[in-house]
């Protein structure tokens, strides 16, 4: 069965929904759909790193797992003069993506079906955001910290949520192991917001 949301053709059967919400102040819709992450609304850990994040406004940004886009299209709203990428491995989220960029008509936005960073290997990006896909496992997590570290310009950020049931210790060693400076910007009910610099 590739059923999860990690799965590149997840063979559920469809059920789009529509989901409103407001994210920094933006009133934004999402169509979702079964087979991707949070169908049934902006997921919690999502919402907290959202209302976390710093962004210049001319940010050169990387959606790493993006699902059907609410970080990575706040962050386009954020970054007006910026640019965002948006990659997920699953094409019914990259699909879902695309068109939540027209519902929400929002331009800066590029969205691309990726095995972790394979579509965009040969680029740079002043910032990583990720609500990484914990259900895949510790060592896809670690790996997106790992290659997302080399496609940071230097002085880049990336910028985490992860619960800490669901290893938010283990993420702010390994992030520490490769970064010059982790900080734990905010926690809200069991979630971890981290910001990682590359020196």
């Amino acid at each position: 069965m590739s059923n999860h949301y990690y799965s590149q053709s997840p063979d559920v059967k469809h059920n789009r929904q529509v989901h409103e919400a407001i994210l920094r102040g933006f009133s934004l819709k999402f169509m979702t759909d079964a087979g991707v992450f949070s169908k049934s609304g902006v997921d919690y850990g999502s919402q907290v790193l959202i209302d976390a994040l710093e962004l210049n406004a001319n940010a050169n940004i990387l959606d790493v797992g993006c699902g059907y886009g609410p970080i990575g299209l706040t962050s386009a709203k954020l970054a007006e003069h910026g640019q965002v990428t948006m990659i997920d491995i699953n094409e019914r989220a990259v699909e879902l993506s695309r068109e939540n960029a027209k519902l929400n008509q929002i331009s800066n936005v590029t969205v691309l079906q990726s095995d972790l960073f394979e579509a965009v290997k040969e680029m740079k990006f002043d910032v990583i955001v990720t609500n990484p896909p914990i259900r895949a496992g510790k060592s896809v997590v670690h790996r997106i910290f790992e290659e997302g570290y080399e496609l940071l310009e230097q002085g880049g950020s990336m910028w985490v949520v992860i619960q800490k049931k669901q290893g938010a210790p283990s993420a702010k060693a390994k992030l520490e192991s490769l970064f010059a400076d982790v900080e734990e910007v905010t926690k809200d009910k069991g979630y971890r917001i981290f910001r990682a610099v590359k020196a």
